[in-house]
């Protein structure tokens, strides 16, 4: 770089800082954000009597903010940080499968929001995790690596700091048996209850009571940083963030929409002099919903900064900001579609003290198997105890079939466990709730109404302008998905026009719907037989031997092993294997054979294949 170009980047910042202090009397204030990794609200005791002690969490709520509502929008960490970083939800702009198999470009107007913190003259640093499925571009971090740090900012510059902690990962609890019996937990066994979907045996104890020490250990690395800026002279003029980057790691939480999968412990700690930034209380529970798509808004608007258009957060502090906009907030959205090599697609809206989850798969049963997740121990032995019929029916559904809707009153019901969609009691909240979820994806719009590989091949150049060009089509997949919600027989002559039509992707749908109806949709049998064998997109022979299998008419391996082998495209083998296990599972009991050496090259050399496959294969 050229000592001219040099200092006039200097002098931009210097008056940077100069129109800062001209716009406020008061300095810009710093903000620190403290991570944790997997952590939802129901382990700690500030949030939760079953959690545990977290004294230096709670030191920043005695001198600041407690959210009682804070919600990640993903239950996955590169997809959850891609909304935080873009103030976007995820599916809107094709950043919603993890692991990403293609980064994506952000709207030609937006960028991730340091850059703009950084435009105005703020030191930016990260230590050290992104894990984006956004393409980064240039500008957004002065420094991001294991060493960055605030300290190496220009004297008096205002800085934003993010500093992650990875001790409570799901990587931790992936211990071995011989650990669990030489190696005790600080925490006591008997000191929690374990809750009601899971079985109490002393292996889940053993997890549990281990998960709680890794989220006290957690604790102590928040008091670190705290102290190192108090030695620093910088805490009268910092807001300290700590919130967990998504929900816990103990069996059906990470990567599933359920509370415990969602709700993240959230404090901020509010400096003396910046009171004005906060009115929405004093040193107490803040009880409006927040999610991570107003992080992002909210940082912006503490430095004085507007959110910029495309983001779809709205921020929760700053002088804007009042106590009655944010009590008057009751509503957090979240998704699900891949979580490394397990296809699901689940959307969820919270409203109040009512959870409504629409799983748009409801033959994929939660617990179909996912390599990495079932390293975990717990994992494996809730599994076997249900081969073995040792679980009631509260701990058995995870592995069986979902409803197509549920609806928990997750106050009296934390856990999820009493699905309320068929009471009639709650007809006028369901209806409410569906139509205000189905008004998000369709407004978005949610680009997962593609099959991601569709998305890589015609869309991942530029997102969000695709869903723009085409959101009347997924206008119309979302209407043949919604059939799934109505009697069979009011449908049925609807569902023969999409499997019926000209338009793939409607073929798609109705192949998914006719699926969710299970024996139900007999009838549709002749229609979807001649697309298992003819239809010119794979995936849609994969989804129609599917639906033979799951209603008990056919043997789906001969169609489902063919168009693996003649499938070029990665992610569109994926899917495909995704079928392939989840009809080798459990009540399905197909036996599908694979022979790899059949499988195209540029196919089996993917990551995700590799996983599905080796499982596949017993290895």
């Amino acid at each position: 770089m050229s000592l001219r170009v040099l200092l006039l980047s200097s002098l931009l910042i210097i008056n940077c800082y100069s129109l800062l202090a001209q716009n406020n009397p008061t300095p810009p204030p710093n903000i620190v954000w403290i991570t944790s990794e997997d952590n939802s609200m129901h382990y700690l005791k500030l949030f939760n009597e079953n959690g545990v002690a977290t004294p230096n969490i709670e030191s920043l709520a005695d001198h600041g903010l407690l959210f009682t509502h804070a919600f990640s929008n993903a239950p996955v960490c590169s997809v959850a940080r891609s909304t935080i970083i873009s103030g976007s939800y995820a599916p809107r702009i094709g950043s919603q499968f993890h692991r990403k198999s293609k980064t994506v470009p952000l709207p030609d107007s937006l960028r991730m929001f340091p850059f703009y913190l950084r435009r105005a003259g703020y030191h930016t640093s990260n230590n050290n995790k992104k894990d984006y499925n956004i393409i980064e571009g240039e500008e957004v971090w002065d420094e991001s690596s294991r060493e960055a740090s605030w300290k190496s900012r220009k004297p008096d510059q205002p800085f934003f700091h993010v500093f992650n902690i990875g001790v409570s990962h799901e990587s931790s609890l992936h211990f071995s048996e011989e650990k669990m019996k030489t190696t005790p937990t600080k925490t006591d066994l008997s000191s929690f209850s374990i809750q009601p979907n899971h079985p109490d045996t002393e292996l889940f104890r053993y997890t549990n009571s281990y998960y709680r020490d890794k989220i006290i250990e957690m604790d102590q690395r928040v008091g670190e940083v705290i102290r190192e800026l108090e030695n620093d002279g910088l805490l009268e003029n910092t807001f300290i963030f700590y919130f967990g980057d998504h929900g816990g790691v103990l069996p059906g939480s990470k990567g599933y929409l359920y509370e415990t999968g969602l709700h993240v412990p959230m404090v901020v700690h509010v400096p003396e002099k910046y009171k004005n930034l906060a009115q929405i209380g004093e040193q107490g529970k803040v009880n409006g919903f927040v999610s991570f798509i107003d992080l992002g808004p909210t940082v912006l608007q503490l430095a004085g900064i507007k959110t910029p258009d495309g983001m779809d957060g709205m921020p929760f502090l700053g002088a804007d900001v009042t106590k009655e906009m944010i009590a008057s907030r009751n509503t957090s959205f979240s998704y699900a579609d891949r979580f490394d090599e397990k296809y699901d697609m689940v959307r969820a809206i919270r409203k109040g003290k009512y959870k409504y989850i629409r799983n748009y798969q409801s033959f994929n049963f939660d617990g179909m198997m996912n390599n990495y997740r079932y390293i975990q121990l717990a994992y494996q032995e809730w599994e076997e105890l249900y081969k073995k019929g040792a679980l009631n029916e509260v701990q058995a559904a995870f592995f069986k079939p979902k409803e197509v809707e549920m609806l928990f009153d997750v106050e009296s019901d934390p856990y999820e466990t009493v699905n309320l969609i068929s009471d009639p009691t709650y007809r006028k909240i369901v209806e409410d709730l569906r139509m205000e979820l189905n008004n998000w994806l369709q407004e978005m719009p949610d680009l997962s109404f593609y099959p991601e590989h569709v998305l890589i091949d015609q869309a991942f150049s530029n997102p969000t302008d695709f869903g723009i060009a085409h959101q009347k089509d997924i206008q119309r997949y979302i209407e043949i998905a919604n059939w799934s919600i109505l009697p069979f027989e009011k449908v049925e002559n609807f569902l023969k026009t999409s499997l019926m039509s000209k338009d793939p992707w409607e073929r798609y749908w109705g192949l998914i719907t006719s699926s969710n109806f299970g024996p139900e949709a007999k009838n549709l049998s002749p229609l979807i037989s001649e697309i298992s064998k003819e239809d010119e997109e794979l995936i849609n022979r994969v989804r129609a031997a599917e639906f033979l299998a799951i209603s008990n008419q056919t043997d789906p391996s001969q169609v489902m092993v063919e168009s693996l082998y003649q499938s070029k495209k990665p992610m569109e083998a994926l899917l495909i294997l995704n079928s392939i296990v989840l009809l080798n599972s459990f009540e399905y009991g197909y036996e599908i054979i694979l022979d790899t050496s059949k499988i195209t090259s540029a196919v089996i050399q993917d990551s995700e294949v590799k996983r599905r496959l080796a499982y596949l294969k017993g290895d």
